[in-house]
């Protein structure tokens, strides 16, 4: 048995979801494309796939199998590349994905910027708050913020991201500037529910964590809208301090409580990595992390 040609079988059976959507996609009977996919399950004395006459769904062995194969046929493919002589030059589609707001604000004028320097690579640019898998989602590049699970990924570290308490200058005229967090009970806040609780706070104290009980007078779902009513004297909010960058800058929003800020969150590319990295994704590491770095330098002042 061909095994390299079993595993592509694989995939575009879980690309298309039926085997006759693999036979269609790989061009070769439907009857052969069964055939394989047996001698596979044979040869590893596993089951991969389960299948009625309704529904083909993969074992969790299978969907193991699937990211492994995916792997061993991009590094083949990468080798057989490298060989071609296609490595004299970048060139060819970078998938990179990062946070909406960081993505667009950050990610997308150092993008810019190499497709100038870099002619012949094009650039997919997926931004989304969600962490996608980057084997199964087929991406060669992810910007995370915050600390890794361990993992087979390689990272590299850009920078780190701080998580500040803020408010507009109007309201802490009004209200006065906490000097401690217990002092937020006595004010009205701001809750941002993708990065916080609404019923309490928690900051660093010592080795451990105090958590603050709060008021949120107004949750909300997205960290633009929430330092917008923070803007607009709406009361006290938190969030990372890229998203606050703008607002401070323009005077709209002042930081507080800096010296209970928790510890900042790391800023990483990161990529599977493999024993040959694609030259177009090389480029880009070293075209953009400095950039990166230097921005994220300047986003983290107090």
């Amino acid at each position: 048995m061909d095994r390299l040609e079993a595993m592509s079988i694989l995939v575009a059976i879980a690309d298309g979801g039926s085997l006759s959507q693999a036979s269609r996609k790989l061009k070769i009977p439907l009857a052969s494309v069964s055939r394989k996919l047996s001698e596979l399950e044979s040869s590893l004395n596993v089951k991969l796939i389960t299948r009625s006459t309704r529904a083909l769904e993969f074992t969790d062995t299978g969907k193991t199998y699937v990211t492994l194969c995916r792997r061993i046929l991009d590094e083949v493919s990468e080798a057989e590349r490298a060989v071609k002589g296609e490595y004299s030059s970048p060139k060819g589609l970078l998938t990179i994905t990062a946070p909406i707001v960081f993505g667009r604000l950050h990610m997308v004028p150092v993008v810019a910027d190499f497709l100038k320097a870099y002619p012949e690579v094009d650039v997919q640019l997926f931004l989304t708050d969600r962490s996608l898998d980057l084997l199964e989602e087929k991406i060669d590049l992810a910007l995370r913020i915050g600390e890794l699970p361990s993992s087979s990924l390689v990272s590299k570290r850009v920078g780190e991201i701080r998580h500040v308490t803020c408010a507009s200058p109007v309201y802490l005229k009004k209200r006065g500037y906490p000097k401690t967090p217990n002092d937020l009970k006595k004010h009205d806040c701001i809750t941002i529910s993708v990065l916080d609780s609404n019923k309490s706070w928690v900051y660093p104290k010592g080795k451990s964590n105090q958590i603050v009980p709060i008021h949120s007078r107004l949750e909300i779902s997205t960290p633009e809208a929430g330092l917008d009513a923070a803007a607009r004297g709406a009361g006290i909010t938190r969030a990372l301090s890229y998203q606050v960058f703008a607002f401070q800058t323009e005077g709209r929003l002042e930081t507080i409580l800096t010296e209970f800020e928790p510890k900042p969150r790391p800023v990483q590319l990161i990529h599977s990595g493999g024993r040959i990295i694609p030259l177009k994704m090389r480029a880009f590491l070293d075209f953009a992390s400095p950039r990166l770095k230097a921005e994220l330098i300047k986003l983290s002042q107090p």
